[in-house]
């Protein structure tokens, strides 16, 4: 039987994740990113296949027996959330598959990708039970490693970005170059034949407007990396640097394309960190769907001094109905901390007012925790939170996530991280998770911060004026839906402690 080149594996732990959210709320994303780096082995006449643990509702053994059974040469362990801030999270997961695949195969070779063992290649071989560590990018990694292994006798020496076990030495090599063109790279595109395309399921606010139409979905890229540099953010840590690449128009419109005709998609999620940034390559994606005539249900990220009123029609028109901003902070004070202080409070409540006025729906993305945070600083962003009443929220505590700046801050002022020996583990860095683990500010402990935040939420999607609005421009489904996600209660050690 002939071996299988390269087998991609997705790890589970959603429910340990995401706890009772899991169920009803959150969502089932296709791993986009291994569909890419699946095509493109296999324009390189590679076999490839993918098992998507969280889809398939497979558990870490039976996913362990799967890629046994392919008997690939090369297992990859895709270490990525549903943002790369998840990244890290998703590690306990990926651990215990590599335990178990390795406990069952001695002789098995598996790489880690993905922003976290990127950001600490070294520390992950040393605790991971993985042969490899990608660091950087990933494809130019993985098709090398598998040369190495099918047809160089087992020299990795000169492996772009590879950390390796050599004997009992660890051994790195040289980054691989970022791709500078991705049409070109990703000529064949998204490997959407591999993906069990009728699981996926969209976020819940995401399809307010439809709640019991969240399937079919898909997550799509149209570009890698961000240009800013954001202190809490590790979006870059795959790349060695800030970055911003672009897919090209065209080759977006053809994922599209398949998406639609082939799958029969509608809601589509832009996973690009920062899609509304450059206006050529915006205008360019939206002219070529408001031409097919498509009927979409689209939702992507932006910033509040990126947003331009030029964009917002044609990008109704285009089918995006959400727009995500990260607003972070009401405080200047703590905006200016960590490298997002430009635009006032006035600012961001004139722009979530333009984006609605538009026609299209916001949700902000809000930051407890903050090193400059105090009780009243926090309290000034819940204010500022329920004074623009997007359409939807998400209330984060602070991480210091490997791969941001603030993660090297933190490290040298010695303050207490998920990932330290007598802290729960990178678990600790999911945000809805039991072990859930946030920073510490000068004035406030960790508890202090996700107590902070679980009462934010509860404030947030229980006040009677956002309530109003959602069931006057959403209907009674998606109040009744927000109720009972408002009525689901985390539970927390730290807050138990």
């Amino acid at each position: 039987m002939k071996r299988l080149d390269v087998l991609f594996v997705v790890p589970g732990g959603h429910n340990k994740v995401f706890q009772q959210l899991a169920d009803d709320f959150s969502a089932v994303e296709p791993p986009v990113l291994a569909g890419l780096f699946a095509n493109y082995l296999k324009a390189r006449d590679c076999s490839v296949k993918i098992i998507d643990a969280p889809a398939e509702g497979l558990t870490p053994m039976e996913v362990a027996n799967l890629a046994i059974s392919h008997n690939p040469y090369l297992i990859v362990a895709m270490v990525y959330g549903h943002q790369p801030s998840a990244s890290t999270q998703t590690m306990p997961a990926v651990s215990e598959l590599c335990r178990l695949i390795k406990e069952c195969w001695k002789d098995a070779k598996i790489m880690m990708v993905g922003t976290h063992p990127s950001a600490l290649p070294e520390r992950t071989l040393k605790e991971e039970e993985v042969d490899f560590v990608c660091q950087g990018e990933g494809p130019i990694t993985i098709y090398e490693t598998l040369l190495a292994l099918k047809f160089g006798e087992n020299d990795f020496s000169r492996v772009s970005g590879l950390w390796y076990w050599d004997g009992e030495k660890i051994k790195s090599n040289q980054l691989a170059p970022l791709m500078s063109d991705l049409s070109k790279e990703f000529s064949m595109g998204v490997a959407w034949d591999l993906f069990p395309m009728d699981k996926y399921r969209a976020h819940n606010w995401h399809c307010f407007d439809d709640i019991e139409r969240r399937q079919p979905y898909a997550s799509l890229y149209t570009s890698f990396g961000c240009p800013y540099s954001c202190s809490f953010c590790c979006i870059n840590a795959p790349f060695g640097k800030s970055s911003y690449r672009m897919f090209s128009p065209d080759w977006v419109i053809r994922e599209v394309d398949i998406l639609v005709n082939k799958y029969g998609v509608r809601n589509i999620k832009i996973v690009d960190e920062m899609f509304i940034l450059n206006e050529d390559h915006i205008l360019g994606i939206c002219d070529r769907i408001i031409d097919r005539g498509y009927d979409l249900n689209i939702w992507a990220y932006a910033r509040v001094d990126t947003v331009k009123d030029k964009h917002l029609k044609k990008l109704r028109k285009a089918g995006f109905h959400w727009l995500a901003l990260g607003i972070e902070s009401g405080s200047k004070h703590v905006r200016d901390g960590v490298g997002k202080g430009k635009f006032g409070t006035t600012d961001i409540i004139s722009v979530v007012r333009k984006i609605q006025n538009a026609g299209i729906n916001v949700i902000g993305n809000y930051i407890f925790g903050l090193p400059d945070d105090t009780i009243e600083s926090m309290q000034e962003t819940l204010d500022l939170a329920i004074e623009a009443n997007c359409e939807s929220a998400n209330f984060y505590c602070a991480m210091a996530y490997p791969g941001s700046k603030l993660y090297i801050v933190a490290k040298e002022n010695k303050w207490p991280l998920p990932g330290d020996l007598s802290n729960p583990g990178w678990i600790g860095h999911s945000q809805h998770s039991y072990e859930c683990f946030p920073l510490p500010t000068e004035t406030l402990c960790a508890a202090d911060v996700l107590k902070f935040r679980d009462n934010a939420f509860n404030a947030y999607f229980k006040n009677p004026f956002y309530l109003e609005m959602i069931k006057r421009k959403f209907g009674e489904k998606a109040l009744k839906h927000i109720r009972n996600m408002a009525s689901t209660s985390l539970k927390r050690k730290l807050l138990e402690d």
